[in-house]
């Protein structure tokens, strides 16, 4: 019994054994307790960093956008033009009806054309001396790396991936103006579509002309006594080819046609491959759009530029489907610039008048089949003469500018029609967001989407975070 005893009972140099144990054990948790709080307060510490860099990266993206969206007023005046008749003949017929400020700008003789044409002195671009400030002048000569000035007009830009640079297409007009006739519009021969290339969207590189005019074949759609105009380029990820589309005309404007072009390169050449009227349809002012998912569409004026037609391209892009929408029917719109924006389509039109400037007129669409509502006129600051004349120029392209949500260059041209090759392109920036001002046209209320504003600036320039992704 004393043995069972003994042996049962705890010895007693184990008590204090069981004390150290648990004393490490104890220990232990309190090391990795405050491990662990540590580490949730470093976790917690890079969130709040992280969200902290966030916000300030948003806060200044708004600080960046509301650089672009100043509104900035001008006021110019002009002396009253002089009759130039004899006093014989202003005694006869009596004093002319004045002209109004858009004839003047179209007089290359007036003071109001000088002024909306600047000469050569005050030209921009990266060869001009004391000018590389980065700065856009809508107005002046744009001149490229070569101390040129840029021959691509109507034209539009394709950002490529591959090469991670900004191509931008337009026609060549470096020739002589002139009218095929007593009553036909100015024009100047087919010179080609040319190409330039940059990194920053302002320092420009000529590329050559990649797609020529035909010289000697008067049957070809090219030859230089037809029309070209408003060359656009989008890239087939399928096909790998960069595929252009383009207005196609004879000299009268009766052909009214659409051409295509392809190259594997975005700096080409170019292979013309035919030219048609899409859907069976006259078409002359003409775009393109590639969509998020792929998919391709042609959008044209046309039914004599009463109204726009909008239909898909074949997956290749070298041909239409025969679905299409009429868009805008007796509006009479033309130069139609096409974007995207938190999925809603938007687009910017022009009047037709020829070369004359006119307003200019935002429009939106949950689907890029329509329907299409007008929002009325995007244009904000100057004043009443140059939102009514979308700063005497017309509509050709809109460009995204990455890394700044919501904000695009409205890019348009300054027509010069006694010296076509002296045109002038105008980049704006043009922001959607705030509410619309203006009611729906035939849905009666103000719509949901939000409103487009190009904002005039004597002279810009891109914001710091305009490429970060």
């Amino acid at each position: 019994m004393v043995e069972t005893s003994r042996s049962a009972a705890v010895p007693p140099c184990s008590r204090p054994m069981t004390r150290i144990l648990a004393g490490s054990r104890c220990s232990c948790l309190a090391v990795w307790s405050l491990v662990g709080f540590i580490l949730m307060i470093h976790f917690f510490t890079h969130i709040h960093r992280d969200d902290e860099e966030d916000v300030l990266v948003q806060l200044g993206h708004l600080s960046d956008i509301g650089e672009l969206e100043e509104v900035e007023e001008v006021t110019f005046h002009f002396s009253p033009p002089r009759d130039r008749r004899s006093p014989r003949a202003l005694k006869r017929k009596g004093p002319r009806k004045p002209p109004t400020v858009i004839d003047e700008f179209l007089d290359e003789s007036s003071e109001v054309h000088a002024f909306f044409f600047p000469n050569r002195k005050i030209a921009f671009g990266p060869t001009k001396e004391g000018n590389n400030s980065m700065y856009f002048y809508p107005g002046r000569l744009w001149l490229d790396t070569d101390g040129n000035p840029i021959q691509a007009h109507g034209g539009g830009l394709l950002y490529d991936d591959r090469t991670e640079t900004h191509y931008w297409y337009g026609e060549n007009k470096d020739g002589p103006t002139y009218h095929a006739h007593r009553k036909s519009a100015a024009r100047v021969d087919i010179i080609g579509v040319s190409c330039y290339s940059s990194k920053d969207l302002w320092t420009w590189t000529n590329e050559g002309i990649v797609l020529p005019g035909e010289e000697t074949n008067v049957t070809h759609d090219l030859h230089k006594s037809n029309v070209l105009e408003r060359p656009k380029v989008i890239y087939n990820d399928k096909t790998d080819q960069y595929v252009m589309w383009m207005h196609i005309d004879d000299a009268n404007y009766t052909k009214a046609a659409v051409g295509v072009a392809v190259s594997n390169s975005p700096i080409g050449p170019f292979t013309y491959l035919h030219s048609m009227r899409p859907h069976g349809c006259e078409s002359r002012d003409m775009t393109i759009f590639k969509d998020d998912d792929g998919k391709a569409y042609v959008i044209y004026s046309s039914e004599d530029n009463s109204e726009l037609h909008i239909g898909p391209l074949t997956d290749d892009y070298l041909n239409i489907t025969r679905v299409m929408r009429r868009i805008l029917v007796g509006r009479h719109r033309e130069a139609p610039a096409l974007f995207k924006h938190q999925g809603i389509y938007y687009m910017i039109t022009s009047g037709c008048t020829g070369w004359a400037p006119n307003k200019a007129l935002a429009h939106a669409a949950e689907s890029i089949m329509g329907p299409w509502e007008t929002m009325g006129n995007p244009c904000v600051g100057g004043n009443r003469v140059l939102r009514l004349t979308t700063f005497f120029a017309q509509s050709t392209f809109v460009a995204p500018l990455p890394g700044l949500p919501g904000s695009f260059i409205f890019m348009a041209d300054r027509w010069n029609p006694s010296e076509l090759k002296d045109s002038r392109y105008l980049w704006l920036p043009l922001t959607v967001g705030g509410l619309a001002d203006e009611p729906l046209e035939y849905n009666f209320g103000f719509p949901h989407w939000s409103r487009v504003s190009i904002y005039w600036h004597k002279r810009w320039r891109l914001p710091e975070g305009w490429r970060t992704d």
